[in-house]
């Protein structure tokens, strides 16, 4: 069924204050889950706060979300996520972030003790908007083995990167994983029942596969080889080493009920202006970006995209005809909603 973002934003809302979130708490998380689902990424969108209820009732999982700021000195600050919603910890991460780049000319706030985030560049579009950079990492629970290995090590270990356009363009926007394809997509696969490509994933024998519940128990595949295994391993000392949160396979998975996750996250913000007039760089990114897509093409190529183009004309789409929400999905939403005695429903 199509919802319109901010009917499904709505409904987002009235279940996370079921689960006693704050009022500002709650609009930031829904914010994030309807942005991730507006630019086509639906593993990180509603489909999330269906598994929150039984991680609040095991207690792995703290709502309200209590942040602490446990230093800030000059251009950085750590928080303490309070193992709360992963989504206020990144936000009100990266607006320290920016806060600070706009006084020092850059500024950096990690998160230990946090959950999951969510889609990374919700946060480096915040900085974007402020026409500041943005960089994001966060780690995850072991998905992916050394490189030469044959058990999970590392997490997905995503990283996302913002650089604002000039006035009415979007920003560019780099958002992936460490590994071939984010682990919430062969979630999906499984729950969907259906095969994934060739290339994304190994049994647990270290042979490919494309049977997602057998890459689930398998690893996998880093992205550019060992390239993705050292991305993912400097993400996982920059996030949650430095952070003080957990690491390595030491990380908890969001999915299943084996205690708190121990995630940590990286924002930074750098201020363009302490390096050139912002006008000058939103021309000349502008000349740069136009080259770009005005270069020759491959055989078989229509289009040369940038990055996080093909998500932006998603979410243009998007608001314009509603958001697609499976009835699966929509029907794990309805039973939360009567559980928190609201009348809204999706139909």
């Amino acid at each position: 069924m199509k919802v319109q973002a901010d009917r499904l934003k709505e409904i987002a809302i009235r279940i996370l204050k079921g689960l006693h979130a704050a009022e500002d708490e709650a609009a930031v998380v829904a914010e994030a889950l309807i942005k991730a689902e507006l630019r086509g990424i639906d593993t990180h969108g509603v489909h999330l706060l269906t598994l929150l209820p039984e991680r609040v009732d095991a207690g792995m999982l703290q709502i309200p979300t209590k942040l602490t700021v446990l230093k800030d000195s000059g251009a950085t600050a750590l928080l303490d996520g309070g193992n709360g919603l992963g989504q206020a910890a990144a936000h009100r991460a990266m607006g320290i972030s920016i806060r600070k780049a706009k006084e020092f000319g850059v500024g950096c706030c990690l998160v230990r003790n946090t959950n999951n985030i969510g889609m990374l560049s919700v946060y480096t579009l915040m900085a974007a908007q402020e026409k500041t950079v943005g960089i994001v990492m966060a780690n995850a629970a072991a998905a992916m083995s050394p490189w030469g290995g044959a058990e999970a090590f590392f997490g997905t270990n995503p990283l996302s990167i913002s650089v604002p356009g000039e006035a009415g363009a979007p920003p560019v926007v780099l958002d992936m994983s460490s590994t071939m394809v984010a682990r919430g997509k062969i979630r999906r696969a499984d729950r969907l029942k259906e095969s994934i490509p060739e290339g994304w994933a190994f049994d647990e024998t270290g042979t490919p596969t494309t049977d997602p519940a057998a890459a689930l128990k398998g690893t996998l595949m880093p992205i550019g080889g060992p390239k993705g295994y050292g991305l993912a391993l400097m993400i996982d000392v920059l996030a949650g080493m430095l952070s003080g949160s957990q690491y390595g396979p030491e990380i908890r998975t969001f999915h299943q009920l084996e205690g708190p996750t121990g995630v940590g996250v990286f924002t930074l913000a750098v201020e363009i202006e302490r390096f050139m007039p912002l006008g000058q760089f939103a021309a000349l990114f502008r000349t740069y970006l136009v080259s770009i897509k005005a270069s020759p093409k491959a055989k078989g190529a229509s289009r040369i995209y940038l990055p996080g183009e093909i998500e932006y004309e998603k979410e243009q789409q998007n608001l314009n005809e509603g958001i697609e929400v499976s009835p699966t999905t929509a029907g794990k939403l309805n039973a939360l909603l009567k559980k928190f005695k609201s009348p809204l429903r999706l139909t």
